[in-house]
């Protein structure tokens, strides 16, 4: 667990263990396209009864960011997940910037026919969950940080990212996408019990070339393009949100097989102190947030701690649907 420091560490609120639910019987999302804000994104429908759930993934990822997680909630609600333009099959074209993508959001919203919803945002997917509700409070019910309670317009975040130690694959995990699958497990999951449940996330992640070579799908222009646009954005806007919010972090920002010397000292020197100071912000402008941390890394957490996240969103949902009556 990443050392906190004094007072901050009474501000992660106790998991608490609930007795587990069914949940309803898995299936195979649908995929889909939408036209909207001149971009075509791409979404995947698990279906599900209730209200909409819409979950928006970070910088590097795409909608199969959410696989393991979505089928625990289509008991209550409707689950969509979408990839956000220059991601997944969705078009590759700018800008990319926090405005631009959550009008993107509200279009698609508005594609579907969903006019109100439950946010979740993974990572850099905060940012378009911060803005929804911020901007349109009427299209918003509960927003959801997942490890994405980060301000990239904090001076910080620069010194942060630059500082971080290089844990790039090897060439050889680009040999075979079984060479990838196997490298990315190792590193990622490991003790995985189950890899079937990461299949596919894992998969969406490279192009298989016709060399039987793969390579990464997310390309360093379009990656380097995001980045620009994430640290250039205007702060977020925390204090005209008013839905209620849940904020999860992640223990870590590497996961456990790359915790080496200079990762440790890298999570110890820039992670951590930017994380409280993180922590710190969304509790002094977001008065009744409830900030919880769980074990796993920002890049794995939702399926290494995927019970704990399913408890704590339980949780969540129970107390503020009860707060609503």
């Amino acid at each position: 667990m990443l050392p906190m420091r004094g007072a901050a560490l009474a501000l992660l609120i106790a998991v608490g263990v609930c007795a587990p639910r069914a949940e309803a019987a898995a299936s195979a999302p649908i995929e889909g396209f939408v036209e909207t804000n001149g971009v075509r994104l791409q979404y995947l429908d698990w279906g599900g009864t209730g209200p909409a759930l819409i979950l928006i993934h970070g910088l590097g990822d795409d909608r199969h960011a959410f696989v393991d997680l979505a089928p625990a909630f289509t008991d209550r609600f409707h689950v969509i997940a979408y990839a956000c333009r220059g991601s997944g099959s969705s078009d590759v074209k700018g800008p990319y910037d926090t405005a631009t993508r959550t009008e993107d959001l509200r279009g698609l919203m508005d594609a579907l026919g969903i006019a109100r919803a439950d946010l979740a945002g993974s990572s850099a997917g905060g940012n378009e969950v911060t803005a929804l509700a911020a901007r349109y409070p009427l299209r918003v019910n509960r927003i959801i940080y997942l490890d994405a309670a980060y301000d990239g317009a904090d001076p910080d975040l620069r010194a942060v990212i630059a500082a971080r130690p290089n844990v790039a694959p090897p060439a050889s995990a680009f040999a075979s996408l079984s060479a990838w699958l196997a490298y990315d497990q190792a590193s990622r999951f490991p003790g995985l019990s189950d890899a079937r449940r990461i299949e596919a996330y894992q998969r969406a992640k490279v192009v298989v070339q016709p060399d039987g070579r793969v390579k990464e799908r997310l390309s360093k222009d379009v990656r380097d393009a995001l980045y620009t646009a994430l640290l250039n954005d205007p702060p977020r806007d925390y204090a005209r949100v008013r839905s209620p919010a849940l904020v999860i972090y992640a223990e870590h920002y590497y996961p456990v097989p790359v915790q080496s010397a200079a990762v440790i000292a890298y999570e110890r020197d820039y992670w951590a102190p930017f994380q409280m100071k993180s922590i710190d912000r969304i509790r002094r402008e977001l008065p009744g947030t409830e900030v919880v941390q769980v074990p796993g890394a920002h890049g794995n957490f939702l399926f290494v701690s995927r019970q704990r996240v399913v408890e704590v969103i339980d949780r969540f949902l129970a107390r503020t649907a009860a707060q609503a009556k």
